[in-house]
């Protein structure tokens, strides 16, 4: 067998051998299994398997082992005994090409979007509001649209909080009632979010989506790996970065049907976090994003210890399937067997539920589609060994591996918000203190050292700053909101 051959992505073998149909990838899928049974073995072997068709990945590496993938691996008796038992006549060591991401810099390229670019139903959704607080996020940003402002970063929404509830009384007729209240209740959890590392992420420059879909060396699709082992500590924030991304694929990509391989796979680990204590609305637009962006080339694999951590709505969408190992020692765990059992096209040689429980260490009940997209019959399946690096990179590696990339221009430095917000900071005051000239009837007071600014100076100042930021810097671009908001309307 070969590695990825016109038979498609080799996954092991059992009975006989396993491929994923790249074609067929697009219908998406899923990986489970209890921690330890292989699951992160599994999705390298796949995301080494798209990355030779030339198709760009998209993963999140929670532990920090995936980022061995752009160093070659090294020889091991037990990885040359499994490839030979499965007949994996050309393995062989290589690295790929890797582009490293994170949120906060620190570990790879900076990721970061706008405040109108999440739109109100994400972020209400990172700030853990009930629906009362939502609504006024809906109005605010509302009130952005029709004053013509474009909200780029935490200050800009601050700034339009603060005006709204000094002002409900004046907006309640046209957004609806704005209680004081809920304003402050808004307020804390964005300082709170801020001390989480989000203001890191929304600002500019904004994320290009299509640097996620380049290809590298020998036309390998490049591997994007988002380093999440810090961001796991805000799991609302993980959860929110990751459907904001595939909201905006599902927005920027045109529609491609079902093409002969995908445009980009994203691989979502530590899936249970987007799901858990979403809204029932949030839950209908990520069922609704997942079932449409596959028209868009885009495939989508949830990896998780539990399928029943997968709503079933969003679990019946997941046509190829690598189940692990998982362990029965509660009722809810015989649950998770049965259900991951039945999910399965039987085979007459085994029992699913019986050889759920009983798999080794890198053995996993696989079902891929097949040729007319119809689920194969389950195979027991001893997955192949990964061509590149078991483990982390070193520092080292890693440092090098940034330093190489071209897009470190485009994205490590961040646009200098605070020189342009103080040089809008003069005209803002210029034109608050014309405003208070005009209503008083003579001329502005000189300014006296210590004397208190206008309440309404800080909405004026942030109108200013993002008119002329968005001319400068967004170039005219209308006002987004991410699929997952515009559906709503």
């Amino acid at each position: 067998m070969k590695k990825t051959d016109e038979t498609g992505i080799f996954v092991g073998k059992g009975e006989k051998p396993v491929y994923l149909l790249p074609r067929l990838a697009n219908r998406h899928g899923l990986i489970a299994g209890a921690t330890g049974t292989g699951k992160t073995v599994s999705l390298q072997i796949l995301a080494e398997g798209f990355s030779r068709l030339g198709v760009p990945v998209f993963m999140a590496d929670v532990k920090g082992d995936l980022s061995g993938m752009s160093q070659p691996g090294k020889a091991h008796p037990k990885l040359a005994e499994r490839a030979e038992t499965i007949g994996l006549d050309d393995y062989a060591f290589e690295s790929f090409p890797v582009v490293f991401w994170d949120l906060f810099g620190k570990k790879g390229h900076r990721v970061r979007t706008t405040v109108s670019e999440m739109g109100p139903l994400l972020l209400s959704r990172m700030l853990g509001l009930n629906d009362t607080q939502e609504g006024i996020m809906y109005a605010v940003f509302k009130m952005a649209d029709d004053q013509g402002m474009l909200l780029l970063d935490l200050k800009d929404l601050r700034s339009l909080l603060v005006f709204a509830g000094e002002n409900a009384k004046e907006l309640r007729l046209e957004y609806g009632n704005i209680s004081g209240a809920s304003i402050g209740a808004i307020q804390r959890r964005l300082l709170v979010l801020e001390q989480e590392g989000a203001k890191q992420f929304i600002g500019e420059p904004t994320l290009d989506i299509f640097d996620f879909m380049r290809t590298g060396a020998n036309g390998y699709g490049n591997i994007n790996i988002l380093a999440a082992d810090k961001l796991m500590h805000t799991p609302k924030l993980y959860a929110t970065f990751l459907l904001w991304l595939l909201s905006e694929l599902f927005e920027e990509l045109p529609e491609v049907g079902d093409p002969d391989k995908p445009r980009l796979v994203f691989f979502f680990d530590e899936a249970h976090l987007l799901f858990k204590g979403a809204s029932r609305a949030l839950l209908d637009k990520i069922e609704q994003v997942v079932r449409l962006i596959r028209s868009k080339g885009v495939g989508v694999y949830f990896v998780t210890q539990n399928p029943l951590d997968i709503p079933d709505a969003v679990l019946g969408q997941l046509g190829n399937r690598i189940q692990h190992a998982l362990r029965a020692f509660t009722p809810r765990d015989q649950k998770a067997v049965r259900a991951a059992a039945t999910t399965f096209r039987p085979n007459p040689a085994f029992s699913a539920a019986d050889a759920i429980k009983e798999l080794g260490v890198g053995e996993a009940l696989v079902s891929t589609l097949g040729g007319k997209g119809t689920p194969g019959i389950v195979e027991r399946t001893l997955v192949r060994p990964p061509s590149s690096r078991l483990g982390p990179a070193t520092r080292a590696e890693r440092k090098a591996v940034i330093e190489d990339s071209m897009l470190g221009r485009r994205y490590d430095k961040s646009v200098d918000a605070h020189s342009a917000y103080e040089m809008l900071k003069e005209r803002a005051e210029k034109a608050a203190d014309a405003e208070e000239k005009a209503a008083a009837g003579k001329k502005p007071a000189k300014k006296k050292t210590g004397a208190r600014r206008s309440n309404r100076q800080g909405v004026m100042e942030a109108m200013v700053k993002s008119v002329v930021r968005s001319m400068g810097s967004s170039l005219g671009r209308k006002i987004a909101r991410g699929i997952l908001g515009s559906l709503m309307k």
